[in-house]
């Protein structure tokens, strides 16, 4: 199959996935496609079982799901036009008559802070037609950025799932709640999610763009809570501005005070409205911001973060003298900050550094892994740092140290030996990371070291326990 020029999201439809937290979309393949796949998806798993993240080499058809305009238009829009396929990807099936449980995926454990903004989606496709006594995945709309579950009810009204015809896929936010619905008919139901990551920061709108102003979509789910401010600073920000809230609300006392207050609001939705609100404020929403950041109560410090990342270059002096706080967490929610702040970060660079020295937690080396590179600059000080995280005793530090280095393209050349250790690693995702690492480095050290990693490494699709050589 060709590669085709991507088919973007329209202004609307962005305007939906930036308030749901996802888009229920179509492929237009002929069903004989679907049918060969779906027949190839019953032959390994009842012979071989689950591929895991062998997927894509065992169904080779399956490459083309993500050639397809629709699948990379839909993930150009969101991540950017150089968006990487994450290492891991795994097939769902699903026969059971019970939902599964709502819940968030983990990044490899439940202690990376997540992002608001749309660092990180999945793609979630149905290669059979899959109605909704099938069982498809269910998600509920506008809850990407609740670390809490903020519905009681594992029935609760308002649920979307992503049911259609073969060839439906959803585009989600990484951190929307969700689960697998009951499949009554007791049929096979599979469903095949790969994750994805932006691996640069947006400069402007990557998707057919023509109104630049945020509005409201015509319609969303009426269960939802609104998040103005929120949702206009994620658009904002995938058109390329930084820190856009700040100083675009007069402080006044009384209002700041009120805000402060709600910070600390157990149903989560309202504390996240008062920290948005705080980030436009100026100094006097940002010292608020920072008298929550040490709160004792490690969600609020958390919730105060969001607001601080958003809140522009007057954060920066603020979060950075937090990094010499002694309570762990504080110092992950403003090490997280200043890297959502990105350039405006990059005198907190030496800082954040010397956080990187064994001694500090595990979960702060972790943050500040991902946090240096979306500063990014100075880069050589940068790079220094993540080669040192490549042999970090931590195996979330080092693969985090592969993808960070992603986003430091040919700026990370002098990290190539060190990533060709790391393919080496004990670790499958720390090997596969750094194998994509040295691609978006792109080098010719790099290429070199990745083309001699995968010549050795090369899976064979038709070897299986029946057919070992031959044909």
């Amino acid at each position: 199959m060709s590669r085709q020029v991507p088919v973007l999201l329209s202004d609307e439809q962005m305007r939906k996935f930036i308030t749901e937290g996802f888009l229920i979309l179509q492929t237009d393949f002929p069903e004989a496609f679907h049918q060969r796949l779906t027949e190839q998806l019953n032959q390994v798993y009842e012979q071989e079982g689950n591929p895991g993240n062998n997927l894509l080499p065992r169904l080779r058809d399956l490459q083309k799901v993500f050639e397809h305009p629709i699948v990379t238009g839909a993930l150009t829009s969101v991540l950017g036009p150089n968006y990487l396929m994450h290492t891991h990807r795994h097939g769902h099936f699903n026969a059971s008559p019970k939902a599964g449980g709502w819940h968030k995926d983990s990044y490899w454990g439940y202690k990376k802070m997540r992002n608001h903004h749309p660092w990180w989606a999945m793609i979630m496709y149905f290669p059979q037609d899959t109605p909704v006594e099938l069982g498809p995945t269910g998600v509920m709309p506008g809850t990407q950025n609740y670390e809490s579950r903020t519905f009681v009810d594992d029935e609760a009204e308002g649920e979307a799932v992503a049911s259609g015809k073969a060839g439906t896929f959803a585009l989600i936010h990484y951190d929307i709640w969700h689960r697998s619905t009951p499949n009554i008919l007791g049929k096979p139901r599979f469903m095949l999610k790969f994750e994805f990551m932006r691996t640069q920061a947006p400069t402007a709108p990557s998707w057919d763009c023509v109104d630049p102003q945020w509005r409201q979509p015509v319609s969303y789910s009426s269960n939802m809570i609104e998040h103005e401010a929120m949702w206009k600073e994620t658009w904002n920000w995938l058109s390329g501005q930084v820190g856009s809230l700040a100083g675009t609300v007069d402080a006044d006392a009384a209002h700041v005070q009120q805000l402060s207050a709600q910070l600390e609001d157990a149903f989560e939705p309202n504390a996240i409205n008062a920290a948005y609100g705080l980030a436009g404020m100026g100094d006097a929403g940002v010292q608020a911001l920072l008298q929550g950041l040490r709160h004792e109560d490690v969600k609020v410090s958390r919730t105060a973060a969001y607001g601080l990342s958003v809140a522009g270059a007057g954060a920066v002096a603020g979060l950075t003298a937090a990094l010499g706080e002694e309570r762990a967490e504080t110092v992950v929610h403003a090490a997280f900050a200043l890297g959502e702040l990105r350039e405006q970060a990059a005198s907190a660079i030496p800082l954040l550094l010397n956080l990187l020295e064994p001694a500090a937690p595990a979960v702060v080396r972790q943050t500040v892994t991902e946090a240096i590179a979306m500063i990014g600059s100075p880069a050589d000080s940068v790079v220094e740092g993540l080669i040192r995280c490549l042999h970090d005793e931590d195996v979330q530090v080092r693969f985090t140290a592969g993808l960070s280095l992603c986003r430091m393209g040919a700026a990370a050349d002098a990290a190539v030996p060190a990533l060709a250790e790391a393919l080496e690693d004990d670790n499958r995702y720390v090997r596969g990371h750094a194998a994509e690492a040295l691609h978006y480095i792109g080098t010719d050290s790099a290429k070199s070291e990745l083309i001699d990693f995968l010549l050795k490494s090369r899976w064979c699709p038709s070897t299986t326990p029946e057919s070992t050589f031959y044909p």
